[in-house]
Protein backbone atom coordinates (compact mmCIF):
# COMPACT_ATOMS: atom_id res chain seq x y z
CA UNK A 1 0.00 0.00 0.00
CA UNK A 2 1.48 3.08 -0.95
CA UNK A 3 0.35 4.93 2.06
CA UNK A 4 -1.72 3.96 4.96
CA UNK A 5 -4.80 1.33 5.29
CA UNK A 6 -7.18 4.09 6.90
CA UNK A 7 -10.55 4.40 4.90
CA UNK A 8 -12.96 6.98 5.36
CA UNK A 9 -16.38 5.94 3.89
CA UNK A 10 -18.65 9.23 3.07
CA UNK A 11 -22.48 8.97 2.51
CA UNK A 12 -24.59 11.78 0.78
CA UNK A 13 -27.80 11.69 2.21
CA UNK A 14 -31.11 13.24 1.42
CA UNK A 15 -34.42 12.22 3.01
CA UNK A 16 -32.88 8.61 3.51
CA UNK A 17 -35.02 7.87 6.81
CA UNK A 18 -36.01 4.92 5.43
CA UNK A 19 -32.44 3.33 4.22
CA UNK A 20 -29.80 4.90 6.00
CA UNK A 21 -30.56 2.22 8.99
CA UNK A 22 -29.56 -0.39 7.22
CA UNK A 23 -26.60 1.22 5.26
CA UNK A 24 -24.82 2.47 8.41
CA UNK A 25 -25.64 -1.10 10.07
CA UNK A 26 -24.10 -2.50 7.15
CA UNK A 27 -20.91 -0.61 7.24
CA UNK A 28 -20.16 -0.75 10.98
CA UNK A 29 -20.59 -4.74 10.06
CA UNK A 30 -17.26 -4.19 8.02
CA UNK A 31 -14.43 -6.76 8.83
CA UNK A 32 -10.71 -6.24 7.83
CA UNK A 33 -10.31 -2.70 7.83
CA UNK A 34 -9.92 0.45 9.64
CA UNK A 35 -12.36 3.21 8.54
CA UNK A 36 -14.36 5.91 9.73
CA UNK A 37 -17.86 7.32 8.64
CA UNK A 38 -18.79 10.35 7.83
CA UNK A 39 -22.59 10.74 6.52
CA UNK A 40 -23.51 14.50 4.97
CA UNK A 41 -27.06 15.70 5.70
CA UNK A 42 -28.58 17.70 2.61
CA UNK A 43 -30.86 19.33 4.64
CA UNK A 44 -33.44 16.19 4.95
CA UNK A 45 -36.98 16.65 5.73
CA UNK A 46 -37.37 13.67 7.12
CA UNK A 47 -36.09 11.54 9.94
CA UNK A 48 -32.81 11.08 8.61
CA UNK A 49 -30.57 12.99 11.33
CA UNK A 50 -32.30 11.15 14.36
CA UNK A 51 -31.59 7.91 12.51
CA UNK A 52 -28.37 8.71 11.73
CA UNK A 53 -27.18 10.16 15.26
CA UNK A 54 -28.05 6.19 16.47
CA UNK A 55 -24.99 5.28 15.00
CA UNK A 56 -21.00 6.54 16.20
CA UNK A 57 -20.15 8.80 12.73
CA UNK A 58 -19.46 11.66 12.09
CA UNK A 59 -22.38 14.00 10.54
CA UNK A 60 -21.78 16.96 8.50
CA UNK A 61 -25.65 18.61 7.78
CA UNK A 62 -26.31 21.50 5.34
CA UNK A 63 -28.47 24.25 5.92
CA UNK A 64 -29.71 24.20 3.00
CA UNK A 65 -30.10 21.68 -0.09
CA UNK A 66 -27.38 21.63 -2.21
CA UNK A 67 -27.08 18.11 -3.83
CA UNK A 68 -25.16 14.88 -3.52
CA UNK A 69 -21.97 16.34 -5.00
CA UNK A 70 -21.82 18.76 -2.70
CA UNK A 71 -22.49 16.48 0.15
CA UNK A 72 -19.57 14.53 -1.07
CA UNK A 73 -17.56 17.01 -1.74
CA UNK A 74 -17.90 18.27 2.05
CA UNK A 75 -17.67 14.58 3.48
CA UNK A 76 -14.25 13.85 1.73
CA UNK A 77 -12.97 17.45 2.93
CA UNK A 78 -13.39 16.19 6.43
CA UNK A 79 -12.16 13.11 6.09
CA UNK A 80 -8.72 11.32 7.38
CA UNK A 81 -8.61 8.67 5.60
CA UNK A 82 -5.99 7.61 3.28
CA UNK A 83 -8.40 5.94 0.93
CA UNK A 84 -12.07 7.69 0.43
CA UNK A 85 -14.83 5.44 -0.26
CA UNK A 86 -17.86 6.85 -1.49
CA UNK A 87 -21.27 5.12 -1.43
CA UNK A 88 -24.60 6.16 -1.22
CA UNK A 89 -27.32 5.84 1.53
CA UNK A 90 -29.51 3.41 -0.06
CA UNK A 91 -26.79 1.10 -0.54
CA UNK A 92 -25.73 -2.03 1.94
CA UNK A 93 -22.25 -3.05 2.15
CA UNK A 94 -21.36 -6.89 2.19
CA UNK A 95 -18.70 -7.53 5.48
CA UNK A 96 -16.08 -7.47 2.75
CA UNK A 97 -16.68 -4.71 0.73
CA UNK A 98 -14.38 -2.26 2.18
CA UNK A 99 -11.33 -5.24 2.67
CA UNK A 100 -11.89 -6.18 -1.21
CA UNK A 101 -11.91 -2.46 -2.18
CA UNK A 102 -8.61 -1.63 0.07
CA UNK A 103 -7.19 -4.72 -1.29
CA UNK A 104 -8.41 -3.81 -5.04
CA UNK A 105 -6.51 -0.31 -4.34
CA UNK A 106 -3.29 -2.01 -3.28
CA UNK A 107 -3.13 -4.22 -6.22
CA UNK A 108 -3.41 -1.81 -8.98
CA UNK A 109 -1.51 1.22 -7.15
CA UNK A 110 -2.92 4.56 -6.41
CA UNK A 111 -3.55 6.18 -10.07
CA UNK A 112 -6.40 3.89 -10.34
CA UNK A 113 -9.69 4.48 -9.33
CA UNK A 114 -11.81 1.17 -8.11
CA UNK A 115 -15.57 0.55 -8.62
CA UNK A 116 -17.50 -1.82 -7.63
CA UNK A 117 -21.15 -2.58 -8.42
CA UNK A 118 -24.19 -3.48 -7.68
CA UNK A 119 -25.27 -7.36 -6.18
CA UNK A 120 -27.45 -9.75 -8.82
CA UNK A 121 -29.80 -9.35 -5.51
CA UNK A 122 -31.40 -6.27 -4.64
CA UNK A 123 -31.39 -4.90 -1.01
CA UNK A 124 -35.30 -5.15 -0.76
CA UNK A 125 -37.50 -7.87 -2.97
CA UNK A 126 -40.08 -6.74 -5.72
CA UNK A 127 -40.08 -8.19 -8.94
CA UNK A 128 -39.31 -4.59 -10.69
CA UNK A 129 -35.94 -3.76 -7.73
CA UNK A 130 -35.09 -7.52 -8.57
CA UNK A 131 -34.97 -6.76 -12.51
CA UNK A 132 -33.23 -3.06 -12.18
CA UNK A 133 -30.68 -4.99 -9.86
CA UNK A 134 -30.11 -7.89 -12.51
CA UNK A 135 -30.01 -5.33 -15.13
CA UNK A 136 -27.37 -2.66 -13.71
CA UNK A 137 -24.98 -5.65 -12.29
CA UNK A 138 -25.08 -7.23 -15.58
CA UNK A 139 -23.64 -3.75 -17.50
CA UNK A 140 -20.87 -3.19 -14.92
CA UNK A 141 -19.52 -6.37 -15.30
CA UNK A 142 -19.29 -5.98 -19.14
CA UNK A 143 -16.40 -4.02 -19.10
CA UNK A 144 -12.73 -4.16 -16.70
CA UNK A 145 -11.92 -0.67 -17.62
CA UNK A 146 -15.46 1.20 -17.72
CA UNK A 147 -16.43 4.06 -19.10
CA UNK A 148 -17.13 5.79 -15.47
CA UNK A 149 -17.12 4.29 -11.82
CA UNK A 150 -20.53 5.07 -10.13
CA UNK A 151 -20.40 6.21 -6.57
CA UNK A 152 -22.63 3.62 -4.93
CA UNK A 153 -18.74 2.31 -5.10
CA UNK A 154 -15.53 3.77 -5.23
CA UNK A 155 -12.53 4.22 -3.75
CA UNK A 156 -9.97 6.89 -4.61
CA UNK A 157 -7.11 7.74 -3.01
CA UNK A 158 -7.66 10.91 -0.62
CA UNK A 159 -5.06 12.92 -1.95
CA UNK A 160 -5.53 12.66 -5.22
CA UNK A 161 -9.42 12.97 -4.71
CA UNK A 162 -8.85 16.39 -3.29
CA UNK A 163 -6.24 17.49 -5.89
CA UNK A 164 -9.02 17.14 -8.79
CA UNK A 165 -10.99 19.73 -7.15
CA UNK A 166 -14.02 16.87 -6.37
CA UNK A 167 -17.44 16.25 -7.94
CA UNK A 168 -18.97 19.08 -9.83
CA UNK A 169 -21.45 21.02 -7.80
CA UNK A 170 -23.02 23.42 -10.48
CA UNK A 171 -24.36 20.08 -12.56
CA UNK A 172 -27.08 18.26 -13.43
CA UNK A 173 -29.46 16.51 -10.65
CA UNK A 174 -27.77 13.29 -11.21
CA UNK A 175 -24.25 11.88 -13.35
CA UNK A 176 -21.70 14.08 -11.33
CA UNK A 177 -19.69 10.78 -11.16
CA UNK A 178 -19.78 10.25 -14.59
CA UNK A 179 -18.30 13.55 -15.34
CA UNK A 180 -15.77 13.23 -12.15
CA UNK A 181 -14.23 9.92 -14.21
CA UNK A 182 -14.49 11.41 -17.57
CA UNK A 183 -12.61 14.23 -16.18
CA UNK A 184 -10.42 11.90 -14.17
CA UNK A 185 -9.57 9.49 -17.37
CA UNK A 186 -8.22 12.74 -19.27
CA UNK A 187 -5.45 13.55 -16.61
CA UNK A 188 -4.11 9.75 -16.58
CA UNK A 189 -6.13 7.91 -14.09
CA UNK A 190 -6.87 4.36 -14.47
CA UNK A 191 -10.98 3.38 -14.34
CA UNK A 192 -11.11 -0.37 -13.20
CA UNK A 193 -14.12 -1.93 -12.03
CA UNK A 194 -14.05 -5.20 -9.70
CA UNK A 195 -17.44 -7.04 -9.35
CA UNK A 196 -15.96 -8.63 -6.16
CA UNK A 197 -16.50 -5.36 -4.40
CA UNK A 198 -20.01 -5.35 -4.10
CA UNK A 199 -23.70 -3.41 -2.60
CA UNK A 200 -26.88 -4.46 -2.34
CA UNK A 201 -28.93 -1.42 -3.55
CA UNK A 202 -32.61 -0.03 -1.70
CA UNK A 203 -34.63 0.61 -4.81
CA UNK A 204 -38.45 -0.04 -3.50
CA UNK A 205 -39.03 0.44 -7.31
CA UNK A 206 -42.88 -0.62 -8.19
CA UNK A 207 -44.00 -0.39 -12.19
CA UNK A 208 -44.09 3.98 -11.63
CA UNK A 209 -41.16 4.24 -9.82
CA UNK A 210 -39.21 2.00 -12.38
CA UNK A 211 -40.63 3.69 -15.10
CA UNK A 212 -40.31 7.33 -13.80
CA UNK A 213 -36.41 6.02 -12.83
CA UNK A 214 -35.64 5.41 -16.93
CA UNK A 215 -37.38 8.34 -17.84
CA UNK A 216 -35.32 10.49 -15.51
CA UNK A 217 -32.03 8.45 -16.43
CA UNK A 218 -32.63 9.19 -19.89
CA UNK A 219 -33.02 12.77 -20.01
CA UNK A 220 -30.30 13.60 -17.96
CA UNK A 221 -27.94 10.84 -19.91
CA UNK A 222 -28.98 12.69 -23.13
CA UNK A 223 -28.58 15.87 -22.11
CA UNK A 224 -24.91 15.05 -20.95
CA UNK A 225 -24.01 13.10 -24.00
CA UNK A 226 -24.88 15.84 -26.20
CA UNK A 227 -22.58 18.17 -23.90
CA UNK A 228 -20.24 15.20 -24.34
CA UNK A 229 -20.42 14.47 -27.85
CA UNK A 230 -20.76 10.84 -27.18
CA UNK A 231 -24.17 10.13 -27.43
CA UNK A 232 -23.84 6.74 -29.07
CA UNK A 233 -20.84 5.57 -26.89
CA UNK A 234 -21.11 2.30 -25.24
CA UNK A 235 -21.44 3.73 -21.76
CA UNK A 236 -22.38 1.48 -18.54
CA UNK A 237 -26.07 1.76 -18.24
CA UNK A 238 -26.71 4.01 -21.32
CA UNK A 239 -25.21 0.71 -23.11
CA UNK A 240 -25.22 0.30 -27.03
CA UNK A 241 -28.00 -2.70 -25.83
CA UNK A 242 -30.26 -0.66 -24.15
CA UNK A 243 -30.03 2.39 -26.71
CA UNK A 244 -30.49 -0.70 -29.86
CA UNK A 245 -33.70 -1.67 -27.41
CA UNK A 246 -35.09 1.34 -27.70
CA UNK A 247 -34.84 2.03 -31.35
CA UNK A 248 -36.22 -1.67 -31.98
CA UNK A 249 -39.07 -0.51 -29.99
CA UNK A 250 -39.35 2.23 -32.14
CA UNK A 251 -39.41 0.02 -35.37
CA UNK A 252 -41.67 -2.72 -34.07
CA UNK A 253 -44.54 0.33 -33.30
CA UNK A 254 -43.95 1.78 -36.72
CA UNK A 255 -44.05 -1.78 -38.25
CA UNK A 256 -46.96 -2.71 -36.40
CA UNK A 257 -49.06 0.98 -37.22
CA UNK A 258 -47.92 0.10 -40.93
CA UNK A 259 -49.58 -3.11 -40.84
CA UNK A 260 -52.52 -1.68 -40.99
CA UNK A 261 -52.53 -0.66 -44.33
CA UNK A 262 -50.49 -3.60 -45.22
CA UNK A 263 -50.01 -7.08 -43.01
CA UNK A 264 -46.69 -7.88 -44.71
CA UNK A 265 -44.98 -5.13 -42.56
CA UNK A 266 -45.93 -7.14 -39.91
CA UNK A 267 -43.12 -9.33 -40.61
CA UNK A 268 -40.41 -6.27 -40.28
CA UNK A 269 -41.87 -6.04 -36.44
CA UNK A 270 -40.72 -9.19 -36.24
CA UNK A 271 -37.12 -9.23 -37.34
CA UNK A 272 -36.29 -6.05 -35.53
CA UNK A 273 -37.29 -8.19 -32.28
CA UNK A 274 -35.40 -10.67 -33.49
CA UNK A 275 -32.21 -9.18 -34.19
CA UNK A 276 -32.44 -6.98 -30.94
CA UNK A 277 -33.23 -10.20 -28.50
CA UNK A 278 -30.46 -11.97 -30.22
CA UNK A 279 -28.03 -9.05 -29.36
CA UNK A 280 -29.54 -8.77 -25.95
CA UNK A 281 -28.96 -11.98 -25.23
CA UNK A 282 -26.40 -12.32 -22.59
CA UNK A 283 -28.71 -9.39 -20.68
CA UNK A 284 -31.45 -12.24 -20.98
CA UNK A 285 -29.05 -14.89 -19.99
CA UNK A 286 -28.23 -12.69 -16.76
CA UNK A 287 -31.89 -12.35 -15.68
CA UNK A 288 -32.24 -16.49 -15.90
CA UNK A 289 -29.20 -16.44 -13.77
CA UNK A 290 -30.52 -13.97 -11.29
CA UNK A 291 -34.47 -15.22 -11.03
CA UNK A 292 -34.98 -18.81 -13.15
CA UNK A 293 -36.47 -18.87 -16.57
CA UNK A 294 -39.57 -17.51 -14.98
CA UNK A 295 -37.91 -14.17 -13.87
CA UNK A 296 -36.51 -13.96 -17.26
CA UNK A 297 -39.04 -14.28 -19.26
CA UNK A 298 -41.15 -11.71 -17.31
CA UNK A 299 -38.17 -9.11 -17.04
CA UNK A 300 -37.18 -9.66 -20.77
CA UNK A 301 -40.89 -9.23 -21.47
CA UNK A 302 -40.81 -5.77 -19.13
CA UNK A 303 -37.30 -4.74 -21.19
CA UNK A 304 -38.22 -5.19 -25.13
CA UNK A 305 -42.23 -4.11 -25.00
CA UNK A 306 -42.46 -1.39 -22.05
CA UNK A 307 -39.17 -0.07 -20.24
CA UNK A 308 -37.94 1.65 -23.44
CA UNK A 309 -40.97 3.56 -23.69
CA UNK A 310 -39.79 6.13 -21.25
CA UNK A 311 -36.47 5.27 -22.29
CA UNK A 312 -36.92 6.91 -25.58
CA UNK A 313 -39.63 9.23 -24.12
CA UNK A 314 -36.80 10.33 -21.55
CA UNK A 315 -34.24 10.80 -24.48
CA UNK A 316 -36.70 13.32 -26.75
CA UNK A 317 -37.21 15.42 -23.43
CA UNK A 318 -33.22 15.07 -23.37
CA UNK A 319 -32.56 16.45 -26.78
CA UNK A 320 -35.51 19.82 -26.04
CA UNK A 321 -33.63 20.19 -22.72
CA UNK A 322 -30.48 20.85 -24.19
CA UNK A 323 -31.55 22.76 -26.92
CA UNK A 324 -33.37 25.14 -24.64
CA UNK A 325 -29.77 25.32 -22.42
CA UNK A 326 -28.37 26.25 -25.50
CA UNK A 327 -30.82 28.54 -26.76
Amino acid sequence: MPEGKFVSVVIPNRNGAGTIEKCLKSVFASKGVDFEAIVVDDCSEDRSVEVIGKFPCKIIRFSRHQGAGAARNAGAKESKGDFIFFTDSDCVLREDTLRRALDSVSCNGGDAIIGGIYSVKPGDNGFFSRFQSAFVNHFERKKTHPDYIATHALTIRARDFRESGGFPEAFLPILEDVAFSHRMRRAGYKLLANPDIQVSHIFNFGLFRSLKNAFRKSKYWTMYSLDNRDLLADSGTASFEIKLNGLAFFAMLLFALLSFWSPWFISGAGAAFSVNAALNRKLIGAFKRAGGPGFAVLSSLYYFFLYPAPVMAGGIAGVISYLMRKR
